[in-house]
């Protein structure tokens, strides 16, 4: 097997918008592309990736390997009915997972880096939680999932202001007045104006000049993979444009629009039977907008996408017209 390791973060501002279908499905599409893939539940205090994966939360997972300690961490990988594909259950069975300490977080961030596969697909929890911040900048690509609805889009917008913040507190953790700047930064009312990346750098220069410059550095680094879910229509991605001026301006962050999935009712009936959405709804415009999203990951993860916002309009207008001529047939 090829040494080389991707780990994947899934993460979504809100619930619901269908982070962790994609999860489950994007591991498989990896797998059945001959790719040695486990997807592992990140979700602690709400896992449910088995249910996506047409499983059954019949296996220890990360809750029981954090509270026996007496489970090996690879010993909790389960074989799924699909050729290379692994499943690593999140807390199983096990209660209160939610708020994991912070021992507890380095331990599972250094097992995750250890898992052998060519691709770690990590399905995270909803919201802005310490753990799943963290866990979502165990690389510096990874993916976050909003609808066109305002209020997820909002959330998404705030995910990423809260990640890139947290970025820039774990650089500075180490100079105590700088934190206490941050943390009062933090603490404003809600009628001051919104903080930026840029003015928090400014304030940290005015302390430490090199430490300033190694916190934008570390921010450059990451570059988020935005997924548009349950879309009607290619015009929706008309808000890119806007979008991308938000991060720009208020986050400092530079994200690639990186896949459309079509709002389709077989994502419904696969939940509602406990079937995996890829396996019996291969056709459907959802798995189709799955396989797009894996064919790019397969092939230019990790390079740079150059105008992003127009190859993503452009290949979604292709689909919906593709999509409209089959329809009429």
């Amino acid at each position: 097997m090829n040494n080389k390791r991707t780990i994947i973060p899934i993460a979504s501002g809100k619930g619901g918008v269908g982070k962790s279908v994609l999860a489950a499905n994007l591991s498989i599409a990896l797998a059945k592309m001959g790719h040695p893939t486990v997807a592992v539940d990140m979700d602690l205090g709400g896992s449910n990736l088995y249910t996506c994966l047409g499983m059954q939360n019949k296996y220890p997972g990360i809750g029981d390997y954090l509270k026996a300690g007496n489970v090996g961490f690879d010993d909790l990988l389960v074989q799924t009915g699909i050729p290379n594909l692994k499943f690593l259950p999140g807390d199983g069975r096990t209660p209160f997972m939610a708020n994991i300490t912070y021992e507890q977080r380095l331990l599972l961030i250094k097992k995750i880096k250890e898992i052998s596969a060519r691709y770690v697909v990590l399905d995270l929890g909803a919201g802005t939680q310490f753990s799943t911040l963290n866990f979502f900048g165990l690389a510096y690509r990874g993916m976050v999932v909003t609808t066109f609805e305002t209020p997820s889009v909002m959330n998404f917008v705030m995910f990423l202001r809260s990640f890139m913040f947290r970025v820039i507190s774990n650089v500075a953790r180490h100079n105590q007045k700088v934190l206490d700047m941050l943390i009062d930064a933090f603490q404003q009312p809600m009628k001051a104006e919104p903080l930026t990346v840029k003015y928090l750098l400014g304030k940290i220069a005015e302390i430490d000049p090199k430490l300033a410059k190694q916190a934008q550095l570390t921010c450059s680094y990451y570059r988020p993979r935005v997924i548009f879910n349950t879309g009607d229509h290619p015009d929706e991605l008309n808000m890119l444009e806007k979008l991308d001026h938000t991060l720009r301006l208020g986050l400092s962050v530079e994200a690639d629009f990186f896949g459309f999935i079509f709002y389709d009712e077989s994502v419904r009936l696969a939940a509602k039977r406990k079937e995996t959405l890829l396996n019996h709804y291969p056709e459907s415009l959802a798995s189709q907008g799955i396989g797009h999203i894996a064919e790019r990951v397969s092939k230019a993860w990790d390079r740079t996408s150059e105008n992003s916002m127009k190859h993503l309009m452009e290949t979604t207008r292709k689909q919906y017209k593709i999509w409209k001529i089959g329809k009429r047939k």
